[in-house]
């Protein structure tokens, strides 16, 4: 018996298989995307960078839950902490204006939303 055909049949399975998933992962990540804005937010600077929260204000945020959203702010104020530690000295402040930044998720209450997993900002 001649195995080649099943070689090839496999072969081609294979191939339509990973070209499936892969474009199910483009439209998965596109799908999975929401995209928010802010009026105002505070993201502290530690001695090892920007901290992975953020503090916002003013926000409108997508109505379907996504694993990241793209948050757009106005106004991103950024204390230096001199230290590690949260009531120490702050060594100076930046305002940044119309920043964009990744975050995995976020908390809210009726003064603020808190964003978790934050990346540096895209712009």
């Amino acid at each position: 018996m001649n195995r080649t055909p099943h070689r090839l049949l496999g072969t081609a399975a294979a191939v339509a298989m990973g070209t499936v998933a892969l474009l199910g992962t483009g439209a998965g990540t596109a799908a999975a995307s929401g995209k928010a804005y802010c009026e105002r937010a505070e993201r502290p600077i530690w001695s090892e960078g920007p901290s992975r929260n953020v503090t916002a204000h003013g926000c409108d945020i997508p109505e379907q839950r996504h694993r990241w959203y793209v948050i757009d702010v106005d106004t991103l104020v950024e204390p230096r902490h001199k230290t590690d530690y949260l009531d120490e000295d702050i060594a100076g402040t930046s305002t940044l204006h119309d920043k964009t930044m990744r975050c995995m998720g976020y908390t809210e209450d009726k003064h603020a939303v808190n964003w978790f997993g934050c990346v540096p900002q895209l712009k």
